[in-house]
């Protein structure tokens, strides 16, 4: 498990280098935090740390979005706040982009966590009083 307080925006790019070095063996992160906590920034510098030069933005409406690293391999970002019942993520195939051995970043991951991989990189974001964020990332199994 690691823990984290970060207190600048310009802190994320080696926050992502240091869950990526930390969990390197892990392909599966779902992240839990509030609106606005910062999920999808810090999505954005993981992928850019794994080479991706797509925009990365949040499929809010799409579910999902793909995206290619710099060796050409997908990586699937899922967004689940807008998600109306579990059947949805059956309807989408979930199992093929969880299942699929690539990066896959959730966010909302709440509505979805009896679909989880039994092993995942769970990262809590919380916004502290101060501003700051406090990541906590462990793994899930």
């Amino acid at each position: 498990m690691i823990e984290i307080i970060c207190k600048d925006k310009k802190e994320l790019s080696n926050i992502a280098a240091i869950l990526l070095e930390t969990f390197s063996d892990d392909r599966f992160f779902a992240f839990f935090g509030n609106m606005g906590a910062g999920k999808t920034t810090l999505i954005k510098e993981i992928c850019s740390a794994l080479g991706v030069s797509d925009n990365v933005c949040s499929p809010t409406f799409s579910i999902v979005n793909e995206y290619l690293d710099q060796n050409g391999e997908s990586i699937y970002h899922f967004d689940f706040y807008r998600l109306n019942n579990i059947e949805e993520t059956y309807d989408m195939g979930y199992e093929e982009y969880f299942y699929s051995g690539n990066y896959c970043f959730s966010e909302w991951s709440e509505k979805v966590e009896q679909l989880l991989p039994q092993s995942y990189i769970r990262v809590d974001i919380n916004e502290e009083a101060d501003g700051s964020r406090k990541f906590v990332a462990k793994r899930i199994q």
